[in-house]
């Protein structure tokens, strides 16, 4: 048996045992005093769901994205080595372009102007 047949073995099983486990285990079902907010033995004062900026939102994904970016362009040195590295750095350069052309875009769209 090689080596893929094995890990597939192994990983369907384990996830096999996991789930008819899952459904041995009890159920729980909190009641209303666990999901009531604690301060200190007092009622609270107001709601713990406060509104949520989109300004949080949208810089949190610009920040995904240029991490995943990185994450893409890390492997590029060893893009030298494949047969066809000019292939590498052209999609390595694609992915850049796009990603600027993005940025410039919501520069010009207003999305990184915090104070309106």
């Amino acid at each position: 048996m090689n080596l893929l047949t094995t890990v597939m073995i192994i990983t369907i099983s384990l996830s096999a045992v996991l789930v008819t486990i899952s459904f041995w285990l009890p159920q729980m079902n909190p009641d209303p005093e666990k999901l009531s907010p604690y301060e200190c033995g007092f009622d609270p004062l107001g709601s713990a769901r406060l509104p949520f900026s989109l300004r949080f939102f949208l810089v949190a994904i610009l920040f995904l994205l240029f991490d995943l970016e990185i994450a893409l362009l890390l492997p590029l040195p060893w893009g030298v080595q494949l047969t066809l590295p000019t292939t590498t750095f052209m999609w390595a350069s694609l992915v850049l372009t796009l990603l600027t052309l993005g940025l410039i875009y919501e520069w010009i769209q207003g999305g990184l102007e915090w104070a309106e």
